[in-house]
Parts: C-alpha cells; structure tokens; sequence
C-alpha cells in the first residue's frame, strides 16, 4: 500500500515538472513582440543588412573616384637575346644584348567631374644595366611631370556619375526600411495565421466540449422518447465531427508553430502563443497626405527618378559616342639621362607635348543615324512605360488608403457581430437542453458562432496588414506621426 502511494507521489511530481516544463519553454507574444523579435534575429532582417552593406561600399567607391589618387609603379626586366639593331647609317645588325633595366615612377592622379577630364603628376627614375665586353650603366629622371587628358566633346561619365549614384545610395537607405517593414508584414501574416490556428484550436476544444455534453443530454432524451432516432444519430455524427476537428486544430497548430519559429529565428524548441490585442488604434489616414508621402520617400517613386536620369544619361552617351569626336592630351615637365646617378637630378631639360586626336564618320551608311535614332525612341518609350508606372503607383496608394480606412471602419462591427453570436449560441444551447430549440437551429448558431469568430481575427489581420502595406509605401509612422528612419552609421560598424 506504501508503495502505491509512493508510485503515485512519483507519477504526480514527474507529470507536475513536465507541465511546468512545457509552461516555463512557451514564449507568449504580442504582435510587437513578435515584430521586434523578427527585426532582431530573422534571417531576412539579416539578408536586408548585408543588401545595404553592398550598396554602401559601391557608394565608396564611387566617392573615391572624386578623390586624389597614389600610385607607385615599378618594372624591373632582364634582356639577354639577339635583337635587330639599327646602325648609325642606317642599316640593321643582329646584336647580343645583355642587358638590365629598372624603373619607378610614382603618380598622382585627379579626376575632374567638371569637364570629365583627368590631371596627373608624375615622378620617375629608370637606370640601364648593359652587360658584355664592356660594363655600364645609365640614369634618366624625370624629377616632375604634369599631363591632363580631356575628351572635348565626349560623354562625361563622371558628371552623370554625380546625379546617379548618390540618388542609388538614397535609395538603398529606403530599400532597407522596406526590407524591414516586408519583415514587420510577413510577421503579422504568421502571427495572425497563428492566431487563427489558435483560435480553431480554442473553437474545437468549446464546441467538442459542447457537443459532448448535448450529445449527453440528447442521449437521454432519446431514452425516453422525446426526440427520434435520425436526431440523435445526427447528434451523435456531430460529436464525431467534432473530435475529428479537434485532433486536426491540435496538428495544424503545432505544424505552423514550428514554421513561426524557423520565421522568427528562434532555434529552440518553444511553444509559441500569440495574444491578440484587440485594441486598435484610432486611425483615419488622408489619401492625399498618404500619397505625397510616397512620392517623397518611397523608393519606388525614387526610382523612376534613377530611370529617368539614367535614359538621359544612355541618351548623352549615344550622341557622344556616334558623331564627330575629339581628344585632347597635353604634358609638360622636366628630365634628364646621366651615367652617374649624383648628377642624375642636374642640368635638367624641359619638355612638353600637345596631342590631339579627331574622329568622325565619314560615310558610315546611316548607322550613327540609326543608333541615334534607336536610342531616341528607347528613351521615349522608357518615358511612356514610367509615366504609366506613376500613374498606377499613384493609384495604388489612393486604393490602399480607400481600403484600410473602410477596414478600420469595419472592425467594431465584426467585434459586435462576434459578441452577438456567442451570446445567440449560447442562448441555443441552453433552449435545445430545454427541448425548445431543434438541432438544425442548434447547428446554425454554432456556425455562425465559430464564423463570427474567424471573421473577426481575419479584419483585425486585414487592419494590420493594410497599414503596415501603408507605412511600406510611405515610410511614415501614422501612429506617431513621424517618419520611418534607421541609424545607419550603427547599422554600418
């Protein structure tokens, strides 16, 4: 007897750590916590980081080709072979050489965005080795240099460069906030998705608990001969269906569960429940408001403007790079040669050089035409498809508006019309116990019931989900009345 007892004891302890296990391993999250969550470890939030990190270092770059370059250079090289050399008088002999060279020239280089031009100063020191019968060797330096190259009429990449590029890194800054709040709305989908799993869960275990207990009642009934066979039999079915719907609920439950937990970045085995607040905030959001935000900050309407500077841009260099061109190239500095390198840097010689070099078609059978032409209608229909995607984007926000402000509208009556039919099934129930309600009408309430309940948890899904759609589009808080930002300098270290 002693020993059942302590069996018992045993069996009461193990089963009451493995419930306060399984309690203490549930997190239990509201729609913030989850998103806060979900920004913090999801493995998308981190996709979008590295996303930005890219976009940062190609705007370095393009920062760096506005900015004094150093450059060192050195060619060593050895030479033993026969080489045709040309005589004093003119004619050719084949000569042994055996020969040594080195040289190092270091170099600064400026690109000028105005004129797309570069300037460059240069400093260079060679020496010749010759090797044979005879050994010596020589120096030439040019202490300073100076040259500038310039395409006179071509396509200036480096100013187009300016309006393209700080606008793409503009962008990115907004493509990660949209990255985050795609985050914040997939959130909500799995956590609403969720919560309509926890809510078919909580449906079946109310309506198994009922049917099971009218099946009861109406078992008794039958007993006595106060309803017929074919309505306890439907009753019976009902109870069947019931518990099949439960034991589905519990399954789908756990199956999304662990989808959550993939989404969230969450690797420990937790139970995750949702809580719903029912709350929401009183918003009405004006579409014109809604829609100049959007042009203004959203990265889409940004960049059509990218593509507009970038077919203006395609269009320049077209005509740049199919008509009459020039080049211009021009260098002056200082030199010398000397056997001895202490008398390398003396009796320095100047020097200077004026290239310039002119193309142009002379008779090319209309292709600069063509591609001239070619490029103007591509630039028109660009024109043509980015002003219908103005027109549909602005459209688009307007339509979103309209719809979030009807859903933000209809949410009280799904509340009310939830509450109402709980009440209804309630009073059912207890008149069919009394024997004053059928099971038709019994069936009808519970229905209603339940689809009142899912209809209420899918608007509160719509609310949030349209306005996070919203703020995507914006970039604006509407709840607080500000715009959506990130510190970018923190996301950077």
């Amino acid at each position: 007897m002693i020993n059942k007892h302590i069996v018992c004891i045993v069996f009461l302890l193990i089963t009451a750590l493995n419930l306060y296990s399984q309690e203490d391993k549930t997190l239990r999250l509201t729609m913030e916590d989850a998103i806060d969550l979900a920004h913090k470890q999801s493995p998308h939030v981190l996709a979008a980081k590295y996303n930005f990190h890219s976009a940062y270092w190609s705007y370095r770059y393009f920062k760096a080709t506005y900015l004094p370059s150093l450059h060192f250079s050195m060619s060593p090289n050895f030479n033993h072979q026969i080489n045709p050399i040309t005589q004093p008088d003119g004619t050719v002999r084949f000569v042994q050489q055996n020969q040594f060279s080195i040289g190092g020239n270091l170099s600064m280089s400026q690109n000028i965005a105005l004129t797309g031009g570069s300037i460059s100063l240069n400093t260079s020191l060679n020496r010749l080795d010759l090797f044979g019968s005879v050994n010596s060797h020589s120096y030439m330096a040019s202490p300073v240099s100076l040259s500038y190259n310039q395409s006179l009429n071509g396509y200036n990449s480096l100013k187009w460069s300016k309006k393209i590029e700080p606008l793409r890194y503009e962008i990115a800054k907004k493509d990660y906030i949209v990255a985050l709040e795609n985050v914040s709305s997939n959130t909500i989908y799995n956590f609403f998705t969720l919560a309509m799993y926890q809510t078919n869960l909580d449906i079946a275990i109310t309506n198994f608990k009922s049917v099971d207990t009218l099946y009861a009642a109406t078992l008794g009934r039958y007993k006595i001969g106060r309803i017929t066979e074919s309505d306890m039999l439907q009753m019976e079915v009902r109870r069947f269906n019931a518990e099949t719907s439960l034991m589905n609920a519990k399954v789908n439950l756990e199956d999304f569960i662990q989808s959550f937990r993939t989404f969230l970045g969450i690797k420990d085995t937790v139970r995750i429940e949702v809580i719903i607040n029912k709350k929401i905030p009183d918003l009405h959001i004006d579409p014109h408001k809604a829609l100049d935000l959007a042009i203004e900050n959203s990265p889409t309407s940004m960049n059509m403007d990218l593509n507009e500077i970038i077919n203006e841009s395609s269009m320049a260099a077209t005509k740049a790079n199919t008509g009459f061109q020039m080049h211009l190239g021009a260098q002056v500095g200082l030199s010398t040669a000397n056997t001895e390198f202490h008398s390398v840097y003396k009796d320095l010689n100047s020097h200077q050089s004026v290239s310039v070099s002119i193309s142009m078609p002379i008779l090319d059978w209309g292709r600069t035409k063509g591609q001239r032409k070619m490029a103007e209608l591509g630039r028109q229909m660009s024109e043509i498809n980015l002003e219908q995607q103005r027109v549909d984007f602005e459209q688009n926000i307007l339509r979103q508006v309209r719809q979030f402000n009807l859903i933000a509208s209809q949410i009280s009556i799904a509340e009310k019309t939830d509450s109402t039919a709980n009440k209804r099934n309630d009073i059912t129930q207890r008149l069919y116990v009394l024997g004053r309600a059928t099971i038709l009408e019994l069936n009808d309430a519970i229905n209603e019931k339940d689809n009142a309940k899912v209809h209420y948890i899918n608007m509160l899904s719509n609310f949030w989900a349209s306005y996070y759609a919203i703020r995507k589009q914006t970039l604006f808080d509407f709840e607080k009345n500000m715009l959506l930002k990130e510190d970018y300098d923190a996301l950077l270290k």
